[in-house]
């Protein structure tokens, strides 16, 4: 979710790599990997890896259980369905907001 913000401000700050057609689209592909997979109830990958690893017992300091509170929130899947599609959408049309750089074929 960083490479939105970094397209946003790159096209303000007239950076030619946020107009590379090879990371708008692979970033594009990523977020609709994502969809695919929260709509086809399939687990992510990374998370089934990090949620075996947390599977170790620790004591959890005050710090520790606020930012696990933070950064780990409930909700429920249709709902993440609905965010993930309208960030995907908001992905698409940043194609038309921050237009590709033009290859030039001679």
């Amino acid at each position: 979710m960083g490479s939105l913000p970094i397209i946003w401000v790159g096209a303000w700050l007239k950076l030619m790599f946020v107009r590379n057609p090879w990371f708008r689209y692979l970033h594009l592909v990523a977020i609709l990997f994502v969809v695919a997979e929260s709509l086809l109830g399939i687990a992510c990958p990374l998370t089934l890896w990090e949620n075996s690893l947390r599977q170790i017992e620790t004591d959890k300091s005050f710090i520790q259980h606020w930012l696990h509170f933070i950064i780990f929130y409930n909700v429920p899947e249709p709902i993440l369905v609905i965010v993930y599609s309208l960030f995907a959408g908001l992905v698409a049309m940043t194609f038309k907001w921050v237009p590709l750089r033009r290859i030039n074929a001679d």
